[in-house]
């Protein structure tokens, strides 16, 4: 996941790009997550860096919209990034997805269309809400906050 100090500037308005444009913008991971639609391994090193990130936001890497902060966050052990709900709900889209054989509703980048994972709903967590979005987190930039000590997240038990 990349980090950043700085905050960035969000699109005002629908990001467009060719295929040619985004492989250049992006890393190949981002790339091959945000534009192909793949998954990150589980329990890898991005969601080590995730499970360590203390207070701060966490933007897309395609186009730096504000999608979730460390307020929505919480350990699911799952071993991706999960939220329970994002903190700019305008920014994400959430879409049917049924490959693979199973019904499942993707999250989508609404400003870019960028794929960042699946929510999924009724697993029993102890969140304000009853969702779980699962997040690739090498499609994510982690802003932290500036002047906030880290904070430890408590873990999530069902």
């Amino acid at each position: 996941m990349e980090v950043r100090t700085d905050q960035p500037a969000e699109p005002e308005g629908k990001v467009v790009k060719t295929d040619e444009e985004w492989k250049k913008l992006l890393t190949p991971e981002q790339y091959a997550i945000l534009r192909k639609s793949h998954t990150e391994a589980a329990h890898g090193q991005v969601y080590k860096q995730f499970k360590e990130q203390g207070v701060g936001s966490y933007h897309c890497a395609g186009c730096n919209a504000l999608l979730f902060t460390s307020k929505q966050k919480f350990d699911s052990g799952c071993g991706w990034p999960s939220f329970y709900d994002p903190a700019k709900a305008e920014n994400v889209i959430l879409k049917k997805d049924i490959t693979l054989g199973m019904a499942r509703i993707e999250v989508v980048c609404a400003k870019c269309g960028g794929h960042l994972g699946h929510v999924f709903e009724g697993e029993g967590f102890n969140t304000p809400t009853d969702q779980r979005y699962c997040i690739n987190g090498g499609g994510l930039v982690f802003v932290p906050a500036k002047g906030d000590a880290p904070a430890k997240d408590e873990p999530v038990k069902k």
